[in-house]
């Protein structure tokens, strides 16, 4: 059975805090602080805490009265006799009997489209914010009303938090294809433009032909169709292909001024605008944006870059240190040459649990991904709800028809058809995306690896390994007295992720010669590490510094061939790096054999007394080796001989121990990054693929008998080829030999 992780009831704030708060409705509307919460509540009363992606979501407590109606949602029929008022003129000519009427009908609708609303949908009191009930009770779409999905109300949900979140410029919105954005986007533009003043509202797309179609067919229309009482004066022609301004806005002329006739014209609050611009970097630049839509983020093509753009944008939705507009950014992802490698960048870059000392994010903008089994067409049943599992008794969706298969069977067959066309394959995982993995998914042409198999490893972890398989944790010398013995801790925040240690017999195993140390279970397995010299970089990131830990085969009681360890991290000095690295040699009792090219590692090994740890490069006799790599150990990357073994030793592994091996048998690699690393590996910009280096070490320094020179002979050239591949099929097929 599928278990839903897109969000979860948590309870981070004691039940008798909230009913003391709530008793004197002293929940105010936005990020609080005290309990880490933000509440999207305007009643001053919560009740459910959601959790979605890491942000924890206050929503307003349950009314005594909810809708009933059907049991599910329906849009209700917009009163006929409401339908021929078609302006805020045509009523005020209205006789004050008719106006008594409808008054309280509008007023609740103003009502609901602040706080949201409350119904029963399969039994179940269910909540939508004021935005979500807009979209589904007073927008068009190409098919007329919107459905109500429940993959949309958690959207709903989770961007009312992030208007809420005075920390927070919006939302980035990762999602698979069809899934409605554009309209809910649409929608969003028009509800906030009608209730406010002196604004304005921007829409970008992938391209300016995408942006003005939006406006035309999606903004244009859906205000339009909103009932007078929400429709603000309109300069201008009913149907504009450039710009939306509203001379008036709605809300200045409801509930105080829908009884009375005083003079439209003295109502102040002048130049609201809806527009859209070119695709470029500088596009809206200089301006002041309440909102901005972000269509098709995923997809800018060169020469435009949704990172350029993104840091100009930002700068309209601010006034010094203060948030004023919001974005609303969504779209599926491109390859990662045609926009996907920007976009999935600045996705990581919102990720909500990293934030500066400002709270915000990276990018200021919240991650958000929605799984494609929530929201994917014909796997919807009638009261709004994915159909995970292939049911037992009779579903049915909006229309009548029966779902007979799971979304999540549906989508499996799917795979398993497009397995022979890796292509295929992968960009139908970028538009129905399950994972984030699927959503950013790069093409396989021209790649130097096999990726087939690769992306088989990738898919395995995610269905089956990852979470169960992978320990994160942190080593700690023994009472914190350097130089004893190293011990493992499990902590979710630590640097280390290990699959596997050695028995407490074989940990700390150090053989002591002539004075020096040297590991003890050499037989057993070595690191590679792709080292850096220097703590901080101008732009206070740089490359990460990364170690893997790889087993050989051997009588000991462990698996052979199989990444143990990957760590991949840039702690603030580089000695911390150089400390944990030690400590992992230490506890499992392996060689390092590292780049001599940044020396420090090395140097700080020797210092510590650890040069026994430091292998030479198995390329060149003792002999034959320089005055440095005497002293220190460690192999260069500049010579191509070793740059074309390195990727040789990694498409070698690739092959024998990665993605399906035998019949039903997978890889125990269960390292995602390091997968994804080799994924792109591109060995002309080797130092952009930290995990790629450091691995290939590891698996050079398990074999290195392989490139023993031959003494009886002058040793030649290395010429280790390694080849391209096509990627099509299950089989990857050779396209290129390089030697």
């Amino acid at each position: 059975m599928y278990k839903q992780s897109l969000y979860s009831v948590i309870e981070p704030i004691r039940i008798n805090t909230i009913k003391r708060l709530n008793k004197s409705k002293k929940w105010k509307y936005g990020y609080n602080k005290e309990h880490d919460v933000i509440v999207i509540s305007k009643t001053g009363m919560i009740g459910e805490i959601y959790e979605i992606q890491n942000l924890k979501i206050a929503l307003p407590k349950q009314p005594k009265q909810v809708f009933k109606g059907n049991d599910k949602w329906e849009a209700q029929e917009y009163p006929k006799e409401l339908q021929k008022v078609k302006t805020i003129f045509d009523w005020r000519e209205l006789p004050a009997d008719f106006k008594n009427k409808w008054h309280a009908y509008i007023d609740n609708e103003f009502t609901k489209r602040d706080e949201g609303f409350w119904f029963y949908n399969k039994g179940t009191p269910t909540y939508i914010s004021g935005t979500h009930y807009m979209y589904l009770q007073w927008t068009k779409i190409d098919v007329g009303k919107p459905e109500f999905r429940e993959a949309n109300r958690l959207f709903f949900i989770f961007w009312e938090a992030c208007k809420a979140d005075s920390r927070s410029y919006g939302m980035c919105y990762l999602k698979n294809r069809r899934s409605g954005f554009s309209f809910m986007a649409s929608g969003e533009v028009v509800n906030l433009a009608t209730i406010s003043s002196d604004s304005r509202y921007g829409i970008l797309s992938k391209s300016g032909a995408d942006a003005k179609k939006m406006f035309t067919d999606k903004v244009v229309p859906i205000s339009v169709n909103y009932p007078f009482f929400f429709k603000p004066i309109q300069d201008g022609m009913d149907r504009p292909k450039t710009e939306l301004a509203y001379r008036v806005p709605a809300s200045k002329f409801t509930r105080r001024k829908l009884t009375t006739n005083e003079a439209i014209e003295d109502i102040q609050g002048l130049d609201t605008t809806i527009d859209w611009k070119n695709t470029g970097d500088n596009s809206y630049d200089g301006e002041k944006l309440a909102l901005l839509v972000h269509d098709e983020a995923g997809k800018w093509e060169r020469p435009e870059n949704i990172l350029n753009n993104w840091r100009v944008t930002k700068t309209t939705l601010r006034l010094g240190s203060r948030v004023i507009g919001k974005c609303m950014m969504g779209s599926t992802s491109n390859s990662a040459d045609k926009g996907g490698e920007n976009f999935k960048k600045l996705y990581h870059d919102s990720d909500v649990t990293k934030r500066n000392r400002n709270g915000q994010t990276r990018s200021g903008l919240y991650s958000l991904f929605i799984p494609m089994e929530w929201n994917y067409e014909g796997f919807i049943d009638s009261y709004g709800l994915p159909v995970f599992d292939t049911p037992d008794a009779i579903v049915k969706d909006p229309y009548g028809d029966e779902i007979t298969t799971g979304v999540i069977e549906h989508w499996e067959n799917e795979v398993e058809g497009l397995k022979q066309d890796q292509d295929a394959l992968n960009e139908f995982y970028r538009q129905f995306p399950r994972t984030e993995e699927h959503a950013f998914r790069d093409e396989t042409k021209n790649s130097i690896f096999n990726l087939a198999k690769i992306y088989e490893q990738i898919d395995y972890n995610d269905e089956v390994a990852n979470l169960s398989q992978i320990t994160v944790g942190s080593f700690t010398w023994q009472n914190g007295i350097k130089d004893t013995k190293v011990q493992f801790t499990p902590n979710p925040n630590g640097r280390f992720k290990i699959s596997w240690v050695p028995n407490v017999e074989q940990q700390n195993n150090i053989i002591i010669k002539n004075g020096i140390k040297y590991p003890g279970n050499e037989h057993m397995g070595a690191f590679g590490c792709d080292s850096y010299d220097i703590s901080g970089t101008t732009d206070g990131q740089g490359s990460k510094g990364a170690l893997h830990g790889l087993t050989k085969f051997s009588m000991e009681n462990a698996p052979a061939n199989h990444f143990f360890l990957e760590y991949i991290a840039r702690p603030q000095t580089a000695e911390m790096f150089f400390e944990d690295v030690l400590m992992a040699l230490v506890f499992y009792g392996m060689p390092l054999l590292a780049e001599n090219n940044k020396p420090r590692l090395l140097y700080y090994l020797k210092r510590r007394g650890y040069r026994g740890y430091s292998m030479n490069r198995p390329d060149k006799a003792r002999n034959k080796l320089s005055i440095t790599e005497k002293e220190i150990g460690g192999i260069p990357n500049s010579s191509e001989d070793i740059r074309q073994a390195h990727a040789a030793a990694i498409e070698t592994y690739i092959n024998d121990y990665v993605g399906i091996i035998n019949e039903g048998q997978y890889g125990t690699l269960y390292f995602n990054t390091t997968l994804n690393d080799w994924a792109k590996f591109d060995i002309n910009k080797r130092t952009k693929f930290d995990a790629a280096i450091s691995s290939g070490l590891a698996i050079m320094a398990c074999n290195k008998n392989k490139y023993k020179p031959n003494a009886t002979r002058v040793k030649p050239k290395l010429n280790i080829n390694f080849s391209k591949y096509e990627n099509k099929g299950t089989i990857s097929k050779i396209i290129k030999n390089y030697g």
